[in-house]
């Protein structure tokens, strides 16, 4: 697997924005379609989680939804089970490893997640079940559309670290990292995962 990580600048967004900036991800696969629920991480110095909740991981028609939250560390996510039937909600990963045993229809669990990383989620009951909260150290992180494509706002200028991670790019943790330097106009870059 190799990946083409061109980058380049965006114009000028705005005469007053000296401070912050815009950063816009196109991410694709390797057929060149777009990589929906991906998600970007952008680790800039000194910035700190904001805690703006609510988070919620529904279990509805037998899937998770959304199939990818993003979170920082600290969230308290719910797990409302909206289906007919119980689930067993559980998480083996390094990030958050949880146990929810069998609940009901309109029942609730709640999981602290106090560590960065990556949490796979699975249930007990219905193996076809999966969905991962990606536990973010930075405020600036999102998930891409269904275009591929992310763009997130009142970034600091400078120095930073870029995230990536997607379960199609054959990495560890399915996470790929590059240094970045943001402009005061923005920043934007492609990103075309291959094999």
């Amino acid at each position: 697997m190799s990946i083409r990580f061109p980058l380049f600048a965006l114009a000028c967004l705005s005469p007053g924005a000296v401070q912050a900036a815009t950063v816009t991800i196109d991410l694709r696969g390797p057929d060149g379609s777009p990589l929906a629920d991906a998600v970007v991480m952008v680790e800039v110095p000194g910035a700190h989680v904001v805690q703006r909740g609510p988070y919620v991981m529904e279990q509805k028609s037998i899937a998770f939804q959304p199939h990818v939250l993003v979170v920082p560390i600290g969230a308290t996510v719910s797990f409302p089970n909206r289906d007919a039937f119980r689930h067993h909600v559980y998480s083996f990963s390094k990030a958050k490893k949880f146990d929810l045993k069998l609940y009901g229809r309109d029942e609730t669990r709640s999981v602290v997640f106090d560590q960065a990383g990556t949490v796979a989620l699975g249930c007990n009951i219905h193996d076809s079940m999966s969905g991962f909260i990606i536990v973010s150290s930075t405020p600036y992180a999102a998930r891409t559309d269904k275009a591929g494509r992310v763009t997130i706002a009142e970034v600091p200028a400078g120095g930073a670290r870029l995230r990536v991670w997607s379960p199609a790019i054959h990495a560890p943790d399915n996470m790929m990292v590059q240094a970045i330097t943001i402009a005061q106009s923005g920043f934007a870059t492609s990103i075309v995962v291959r094999r």
